[in-house]
């Protein structure tokens, strides 16, 4: 092994350089992004910062949580500005604007925007805390839902991300969200508006559309698809991109497993039910109730071996006792 590495790194290397022929690298000298696990990182301060102490390796004790805060705030302030500042350059160069200059303003816009908002997410959140709480017998108190319930940290995420999607921070959304899906296998896309007290039971399966809009107190459970019908062409044959291409969903809706709904003009009313496993590409009323035809079961009864059916059962022979002298 180390014959054929000392004759055929040379080239490997050569081959592999990022500057010479991958078309998409990052390195100090072209693209200079922050890497994934960067950005995880600082998703992890943010998070840690919405729930102290829950996310981490132990308690924090009351008199540090001010000063843990201070620290992670400033900390993920400046991080998250730099890394902002760079996707707006990558997104700018990609783009090929003519407008530059503005990078480290739109960044510092984008991450003064999600701190602020982050007492309003953490209050939002703490509907969505609620309506997991009260919606799954199985949750035993809040501090479960927050510590162990994927559905709530891939919300959380999303929340997070969604703020810096709004300010059309570029790349970064995308690796928050991806990163929650890959952790939960719930897929948000950061683009979806959720509103308060939304609850994914179990949560295996479900992907929401970027242009998605869900109400107050909606509850989804595993494999549910708020997607796409098709994808709209140019004249040249290339995607049309920016277009409403998912659904809506009204208040108190609650779609169980399986459901699929699809397409940009696709609306469900307010406290409707979806049922399992149901297709859907058109709109429903309010208060509709939308469930597939139960199909008749059909059961095969088991078949006895043939030596069953064959070979009868012999009593066995009385036995014989002596009776007894008196």
């Amino acid at each position: 092994m180390e014959a054929w590495i000392a004759k055929h790194l040379p080239r490997l290397v050569s081959e592999l350089s990022p500057c010479r022929h991958c078309p998409a690298a990052n390195t100090a000298k072209e693209t200079n992004l922050p890497g994934q696990k960067a950005v995880v990182e600082l998703l992890e301060d943010l998070v840690g910062v919405i729930f102290p102490g829950c996310h981490g390796h132990a308690p924090i004790g009351q008199k540090s949580v001010e000063t843990l805060l201070r620290d992670t705030l400033s900390s993920v302030a400046l991080k998250l500005r730099d890394q902002a500042q760079r996707a707006f350059a990558y997104q700018c160069t990609f783009d090929k604007c003519r407008d530059c200059g503005d990078c480290g303003k739109k960044a510092t816009a984008a991450v003064t925007a999600l701190l602020d908002q982050l007492p309003a997410i953490r209050a939002v959140l703490q509907e969505d805390i609620t309506a997991a709480y009260e919606g799954d017998p199985a949750a035993r108190s809040a501090m479960e839902i927050v510590m162990s319930y994927p559905g709530l940290y891939a919300v959380t995420v999303h929340r997070i991300a969604h703020a810096l999607y709004a300010a059309k921070v570029p790349l970064i959304p995308r690796v928050m969200g991806e990163h929650a899906h890959s952790r939960t296998g719930i897929d948000i896309h950061p683009g979806a508006q959720i509103g308060p007290g939304f609850f994914i039971d179990h949560g295996t399966g479900v992907v929401i559309g970027e242009t998605c809009t869900i109400g107050r107190r909606v509850k989804l459970y595993q494999g549910v698809t708020l997607g796409a019908l098709s994808f709209a062409k140019d004249a040249q044959g290339h995607l049309v991109k920016g277009v409403k291409r998912h659904p809506d969903v009204g208040d108190n809706v609650v779609i169980y497993a399986g459901a699929t709904i699809l397409g940009g003009e696709t609306k469900i009313g307010h406290n409707s039910v979806i049922g399992a496993n149901v297709w859907l590409i058109h709109s429903v009323s309010p208060h509709s109730k939308v469930y597939n035809q139960e199909p008749t079961p059909y059961i095969k009864e088991a078949s006895q071996p043939k030596s069953a059916k064959t070979s009868r059962t012999k009593k066995a022979p009385a036995r014989k006792t002596a009776a007894r002298k008196s």
